[in-house]
This record gives structure tokens, sequence and C-alpha cells, in this order.
């Protein structure tokens, strides 16, 4: 078992590029496949790694690991999950001079930065289907982007603002 994690994980680190949110829908559908975590758990797992400090891919992989197995199992998903990127950079760094000399490595660079967008943006077509925000709600997250994106409001107090909306939500709002 601990094979399976290691490996999991290593190949989650391995082949995505473009960070933790180009990770996550790897990170999901091998999770979600191996029958870890369900899509549910999964998607709350993400919001509460959101919110800890550190890479958040990384952060679910030791939540994932320390379920199935406890401390041992945090550290094998976590090594798993930031040995490739170790060591990619590392080999970046000793190259560097000669590759910023490349135009090939400028061009393999510009070319993927359209693919790390979708990787992006299908996490997040996915956790709209799955948290099941209808059209009534699509307010709050397109103003928190809006806010964020147009108006450069910290991210903080959007998190902040919205754990006061839900808590007014849930107390005030829904009891009534």
């Amino acid at each position: 078992m601990y094979w399976t994690l290691f490996l999991t994980f290593l190949r989650i680190g391995a082949f995505t590029i473009g960070g933790g949110y180009a990770m996550l829908p790897l990170i999901e559908r091998e999770v979600v496949k191996h029958k870890w975590l369900s899509k549910e758990e999964f998607f709350d797992v993400f919001a509460v790694t959101q919110s800890l400090p550190g890479v958040f891919a990384v952060n679910i992989s030791v939540f994932v690991g320390y379920r199935i197995r406890g401390i041992r199992g945090s550290l094998i998903c976590a090594l798993g999950t930031i040995l490739p990127s170790f060591i990619i950079i590392l080999a970046i760094a000793l190259f560097f001079t000669q590759a910023r000399q490349n135009s090939w490595v400028e061009k393999i660079f510009k070319g993927l930065r359209p693919a790390v967008v979708a990787l992006i943006a299908a996490p997040c077509v996915s956790a709209i289907k799955s948290m099941k925000i209808t059209l009534q709600m699509a307010w709050i997250p397109l103003l928190s982007a809006g806010l964020i994106w147009l108006v450069g409001v910290s991210p903080i107090w959007i998190i902040l603002a919205a754990g006061f909306g839900g808590i007014t939500y849930e107390y005030i709002i829904k009891r009534k």
C-alpha cells in the first residue's frame, strides 16, 4: 500500500506543470479512483487545504496519506509529491544559464502557458458541478473574483467576508 501511495503521488508530482492548481484534476482523479476519498470529501479537503499555509497539493497528499496509512503514509505521499519538482528545479538551476540562451526552452514555456490555463480551469468547472452551485449562487464567486482581479481586494478579506456571511446566513437568516 505504501508503494501505491508513493507511486501515485510521484506520478502526480512528475506529470503536472503549472503548480498546485494544475495538479488538482490529476489528484482528484487518482484519489477518487483508488477510493481513498469520495468526490465530495475531496472538495472538502481541497477547501480546507486552501486555508492552510503551504502548497495545497502537498497538503492534500499529506491528508490522504495520513488517512490511509497514518504518519508514515503522510510522509510518503508528501515525498512523492515534492520529489519530482525538487529534481526538476535542481536540474533547471544547474543548467539555467545555458537554457536561458536557448530559444527552444523559451518556446517550450510559451507553448505550455495555454495548457496550464486549461489545467487550472478544469478543476474550477469540476468543483462547480460537484458543489452544485446554481446560477443564484454564482454571483458569490464571480463577485469575489472581480473584487480580487479588478479592484485589488486582498483574498484574505474575501475569505473573512465569506466566513462571516456563512455564519450570518446559518445562524440568523436560515433560522427565521
